[in-house]
């Protein structure tokens, strides 16, 4: 069982739901990435998500695309990415990354490279936004293979035989995307979300994470209520824009403490009612 794989059973037994956070690795700073990977345990995370920075990112939004940016002018590269990892793992062994990102960097490298040198960097899984389940079969058995779990991408539009791709090709959990567009847009339908989770997870047999969209306490509660896991990227990076580099993993924290709290009032909600 991998290690996202049992921090999914341990939530579940105890009746909670993952915090799934997003930030892009070097950005605002390269030597700020650890420290801010360690404030969003300290406010609760779960699982971390770790943007890798790439020219040309296609499904996100103004802001995270900022990031991208802002990171790559500071030498950012997917090897450094591997540093950054391996430095966190030095004082959390426990608490699972992702990398997130596109195709491009990783065939630049190579996927055997890439999954060997991820795996002995301390990563848990790997989310590529433009490797679709059914053209990437040899890119997802490296990586189950080398104990890495390849998560994918559903979206509103998602039919029923990408369900089926997403099942046999991933594992670990499943990203729904909750909105049409990139990150960071539109309005969230928490009605479409709660009526097409059971469909997908009764699917893929895998948890069911939702993002795009989630801005504060109150969307991550009523996405919460009916997905297995609240992944918050574009908001946590504007917390990271509008801070002082000194308040910044404060700040940070602080703000992921609110959406643990909003969560975690869930199990509460629900115990009370037993």
């Amino acid at each position: 069982m991998s290690k996202i794989q049992s921090t999914f059973l341990r939530l579940q037994g105890a009746g909670r739901k993952a915090l799934i956070p997003f930030i892009t690795a070097g950005d605002p700073a390269p030597a700020l990435t650890v420290p801010l990977m360690r404030a969003l345990v300290a406010g609760g995370a779960d699982i971390i998500e770790l943007g890798v920075p790439f020219s040309d990112p296609m499904a996100d939004g103004p802001t995270i695309q900022r990031a991208s940016e802002r990171a790559l002018a500071q030498g950012m590269s997917l090897r450094k990415v591997f540093d950054i990892v391996r430095a966190f793992r030095a004082g959390d062994a426990d608490t699972p990354v992702v990398l997130m990102g596109y195709a491009n960097p990783i065939e630049a490298m190579g996927v055997e490279r890439f999954v060997a040198d991820a795996k002995a960097a301390g990563v848990d899984g790997v989310l590529v936004v433009d490797y679709p389940p059914e053209e990437c079969a040899g890119f997802a058995a490296a990586a189950k293979a080398a104990g890495l779990d390849p998560i994918f991408l559903l979206a509103p539009t998602s039919t029923e035989q990408r369900f089926a791709d997403v099942a046999r090709a991933g594992s670990g959990y499943i990203y729904y995307v909750s909105l049409k567009g990139v990150t960071g847009s539109g309005k969230l339908d928490f009605d479409e979300v709660a009526s097409r989770i059971p469909a997908i997870r009764a699917a893929v047999g895998m948890p069911v994470g939702v993002g795009f969209g989630i801005r504060d306490a109150e969307s991550a509660r009523r996405i919460g209520a009916v997905a297995d896991a609240v992944v918050i990227g574009s908001r946590i990076i504007e917390e990271i824009e509008r801070s002082p580099r000194e308040a910044v993993a404060a700040n940070v924290t602080a703000f992921m403490r609110g959406i643990r709290e909003a969560l975690d009032g869930l199990a509460a909600t629900a115990g009370a009612k037993q």
